[in-house]
């Protein structure tokens, strides 16, 4: 459906769009009106050590006596016992009645905390923090005395920002009215295509029952009242593209739209107030989610058949974020964390417009042909500016700044390891640059290999595959290391000798280049996975240490977890796993289902090269089942779900590959039943002379 049929539609039904519109704007006026505003003091203040540190001082067997420490688990103490239900019932006997929220400042690694209270009479606001910025410290000697900690070795709490002035939310409540407005402006458009298309059934439906009635009678010569023959020609010229005078827009031509907004547009810019989930990207995919719903409604594309896989996995997805959701709204949680999950729906929206477009959207297999070349063309542009940042030691990505746009992720910096800058290229972070180009780098080596494209010279076949394995080694991450490894694993085993042990020379002569060209390289990668193996790195240890950090939220609640996208950073920590904060936030249910959504990759890829008839698809189905395999793994490494480049290219893969496989499985002989036991017989060319 063309952008005109769009607009022609919605001339049509102008009474359904203006009505629901307005009623959206009233709504959302009504709240602005109705809704008072909220106000937010803030307090801040830091753990000091005791007067008596310069002693030794004796352990007491407990973690907040622990003098001269760093005092950042005495904080995390502290934080869980004011979050705790006794403490709110103490401060609720004081008077402190509005929510209040307890964490780690934003941006610190020591142990300093902010408080903060919210309420709409902001005096009393001002009244509450202050009552829980000193209820802090008389909690603080309360653990410590229970401890049995000598006075002398007291932790003491030092106001740093003393409690502000209450300032009001305005942003929460224009999101709020942002919403509903947003709300009745999609129900207006979706309800115009419902009503077109269920007026042009019906006119279709009467004029049939005419046309036949005309029929019984006799009187098949006669001409049709005007009104049958005017719906008549209204859909048989819907049924006419040539009679159409705007351009029909495809599935391929708006994931082409989506594919260059995500790879050349940084990932961590977004539209203010959405977090992570408001890159423009995003913002695309659900406008094209509102056009495939438009062209669905209207008759004029349907799912095609054999690729439900996909979007059965994502509804049971829906369906366990959904629950999570309800989790989140059952157990009191700030108002940052319903935030998050609210980001969180957006996201989930997201992924289902992306698996929607390409499993029910695409009916030609050419298209999802030239889909998957410009995803790997494009991926081949970001490795490039990978390199640009590798070798100039700069983030290309710091310099471009768009209008309207801002930063989601504060004070992103060019990060090192060992004498060599890592590269981000368009990315949020090296993490999320070498995963996206691991699960791409299978589908760059079966396109330069597919005799489909062999005209093509061999630099323009082989480019992709020397950019994108070229940059994952530069990004100096354990996690590009070991992706490029599965997909070198996957795919070797299954190509003809020859070819192996030439991939395999070549390999060698690569990993020799890399020496040479870049001295230590190769010895600062070594190291990394030398120290990994002997517990020896800092980092896997403090990976490993927050993974017992995880066990008293799962305990909580264990099912459903804390909600989908509130287990954010600045309220929590880094998992560094996409298993660990999937537990977090949506529990055991949610770590099913993701099991269930990554293995569902590997079977696709395995049941696309089980069905091929052709050497070329057998290699396109290795190619989805590498990298299904690479994002099971590499997923462990860091939280792979929550970068949105990284996240929007699973998808599309995921989604891709269950297109693919209902294509192979249209095309597969049928099998032979006892009616037909033999297989049909193909007549023979005959030469035409």
């Amino acid at each position: 459906m063309s952008i005109r049929d769009l607009g022609a539609v919605l001339r049509r039904r102008w009474y359904v769009m203006v009505s629901l519109t307005l009623l959206g704007l009233l709504a959302g006026l009504h709240l602005y009106r109705s809704v008072p505003v909220e106000y937010q003091s803030e307090s801040s203040v830091a753990l000091l050590d005791s007067t008596a540190v310069a002693e030794l001082a004796p352990t007491f067997g407990n973690p907040i006596s622990n003098a001269g420490g760093s005092l950042v688990v005495t904080a995390d103490v502290l934080i869980r016992t004011l979050s705790g239900a006794d403490a709110a019932r103490a401060l609720h006997g004081l008077g402190v009645t509005d929510p209040y929220a307890v964490g780690f400042a934003a941006n610190t690694s020591g142990p300093m905390l902010t408080l903060s209270v919210t309420g709409t009479d902001r005096t009393k606001v001002l009244q509450e923090t202050n009552m829980l910025t000193s209820f802090a410290g008389e909690q603080l000697g309360a653990l410590q005395t229970a401890a049995g900690v000598q006075p002398a070795y007291f932790v003491q709490t030092a106001p740093v920002v003393l409690p502000q002035t209450p300032v009001p939310l305005l942003k929460s409540r224009y999101q709020q009215v942002l919403g509903v407005v947003i709300l009745g402006t999609t129900a207006g458009f979706t309800l115009s295509f419902v009503t077109d298309g269920a007026l042009a059934a019906r006119l279709r439906r009467r004029a049939a029952a005419e046309a036949a009635a005309r029929a019984a009678a006799g009187a098949a010569d006669t001409p049709a009242p005007r009104r049958s023959r005017r719906a008549a020609l209204r859909a048989a010229s819907d049924r006419l593209p040539g009679r159409r005078r705007g351009r029909n827009l495809d599935a391929t031509a708006l994931l082409t739209g989506y594919l260059a907004l995500a790879f050349f547009i940084p990932s961590n810019l977004t539209l203010p107030g959405l977090g992570g989930v408001g890159t423009p990207a995003n913002a695309y995919a659900l406008l094209c989610l509102l056009w495939y719903l438009a062209t669905w409604l209207t008759g004029r594309i349907r799912p095609v058949p054999g690729t439900r896989l996909p979007r059965t996995a994502m509804l049971v997805l829906a369906l366990a974020v959904l629950g999570s959701y309800l989790a989140n709204a059952t157990r009191g949680s700030s108002h940052k964390e319903v935030l998050g999950a609210d980001r969180g729906l957006i996201g989930l929206l997201v992924w289902v417009s992306l698996v929607v477009l390409v499993t029910a959207g695409i009916h030609d297999r050419s298209r999802l042909d030239v889909l998957l070349r410009r995803m790997v063309v494009m991926g081949a542009v970001v490795a490039a500016i990978g390199f640009y940042d590798f070798f100039t030691a700069t983030n290309i990505a710091d310099k471009i700044s768009i209008p309207g746009l801002q930063s989601s992720v504060p004070q992103i910096a060019t990060l090192d390891r060992g004498s060599f800058t890592r590269p981000r290229s368009t990315t949020a972070q090296p993490l999320e640059f070498g995963g996206m180009l691991a699960i791409l780098l299978p589908f760059a080596v079966q396109q330069a290999f597919d005799p489909v494209r062999r005209n093509l010279a061999r630099w323009r076949r082989w480019a992709p595959v020397v950019l994108m394995g070229g940059a994952l080694p530069l990004t100096v991450s354990r996690t590009s290391i070991i992706g490029a490894l599965l997909v070198v694993l996957v795919m070797l085993p299954r190509w003809k000798p020859e070819r192996r042990w030439a991939a395999i020379g070549l390999l060698c002569g690569a990993v020799a280049a890399f020496k040479v060209i870049i001295p230590g390289l190769i010895g600062t990668i070594t190291a990394l996975f030398a120290s990994f193996l002997s517990n020896g790195d800092s980092s896997t240890q403090a990976r490993t240490v927050k993974y017992g950090a995880i066990v008293p939220y799962l305990e909580q609640r264990p099912l459903f977890g804390r909600g989908f996208g509130t287990f954010t950073p600045n309220l929590y920590f880094f998992t560094d796993n996409q298993y660990m904060l999937t537990l977090a936030e949506m529990g055991l249910v949610g770590l099913a289902v993701l099991l269930v959504l990554f293995f569902t990759g590997i079977h696709q890829g395995g049941a696309i090269r089980r069905l091929a008839r052709t050497e070329s698809d057998r290699e396109l189905g290795q190619a989805f089942f590498a990298s299904a395999v690479v994002s099971l793994v590499i997923s462990a490494t860091f939280d792979s779900l929550s970068f949105p480049m990284f996240a929007g290219m699973f998808f599309l893969t995921i989604a891709a590959g269950g297109s693919y496989l209902g294509f192979i499985r249209r095309a597969a002989p049928k099998p032979r039943t006892a009616e037909s036991p033999c297989p049909p017989v193909t007549p023979a060319r005959v030469p035409v002379p």
